[in-house]
């Protein structure tokens, strides 16, 4: 229980730490920065009065910790690689979409996924945990540049939304009870973020990209808190292509206790590599 929740915590963790590193590359002599996926730049600017604009699709190769509690079952401790997810992975759909003008910059995200494990816990009589979940994320901000670095370097500050729909599914089944117990609910909730998005061209060809965000605040109809990181090194092929290499990871806390049969406890860190390829127009 102790590991999954420091897994849990390795997400809020790795999201202020990339808000700070952020702010110390904006200290730093400015080189370059253009667009970014989360993951791709143009490879040469336009007009500085017209809109650029990149569409891309990408690959998230989501493990999952931390702790997850539905209705009656007790609060259970997961720790699930990718791995685990393929084995019983079921679709998924993830692209985003970027647009920029002079100093604004805004973003869309779409997330949905399919997937669910089996796997024995760590406990007395090694109980069988069987998990899966639906979970769809749409992500939206708006970020404007801070007056920081040169044009190539660009650091915004950005505020925005994270809405997640989830539906979970557990069992827990265990050579001490003859029957498995079994419990499914769905929930969702949207939350305010803020945080801080940086694109930097290295030269021609190789960029830099991350971001950070917190959100939540345990808000009424949000999560108690949500933080989000991302780092990617891509390489644009032409002035229409890019592909991008990174890693990102998602925390959650989110927790409704509305009657002893509605209880809902999610507190995880979805986390991974990813791979993108975007086009810009």
């Amino acid at each position: 229980m102790a590991r999954t929740r420091r897994g849990a915590r390795k997400g809020l963790r790795a999201a202020l730490a990339m808000l700070v590193a952020a702010t110390v590359l904006a200290m730093a002599p400015a080189r370059s920065v253009h667009a970014a996926d989360l993951g791709a730049a143009p490879a040469q600017p336009q007009a500085a009065s017209g809109w650029q604009y990149q569409a891309t699709l990408y690959l998230w190769a989501t493990g999952i910790d931390g702790d997850i509690g539905v209705r009656r079952l007790p609060t259970i401790p997961v720790d699930i690689t990718f791995g685990d997810v393929m084995q019983n992975f079921q679709g998924a759909v993830m692209g985003n979409f970027v647009a920029k003008k002079d100093n604004w910059t805004l973003f869309a995200d779409v997330f949905w996924s399919q997937l669910g494990t089996s796997k024995n816990l760590s406990t007395a009589g090694q109980p069988l945990l069987d998990f899966s979940q639906r979970l769809f994320i749409l992500s939206g901000a708006a970020g404007y540049r801070l007056p920081v670095g040169d044009a190539d370097f660009d650091l915004s500050a950005t505020a925005g939304f994270r809405y997640q729909r989830l539906t979970a599914n557990t069992s827990l089944s265990s050579i001490f009870v003859p029957f498995a117990i079994s419990e499914s609910d769905t929930k969702d909730w949207l939350d305010p973020t803020f945080g801080l998005a940086l694109q930097w061209k290295l030269n021609k060809q190789w960029f830099l990209n991350a971001l950070a965000d917190v959100g939540g605040f345990g808000l009424p109809a949000s999560s108690k808190l949500s933080a989000q990181s991302l780092v990617a090194v891509g390489y644009n092929w032409n002035e229409s292509w890019s592909t991008a290499l990174g890693y990102r990871a998602l925390y959650t806390d989110c927790e409704s206790i509305t009657s002893p049969t509605r209880d809902f406890r999610y507190n995880t860190t979805m986390h991974g590599p990813f791979m993108s390829i975007g086009y810009h127009f």
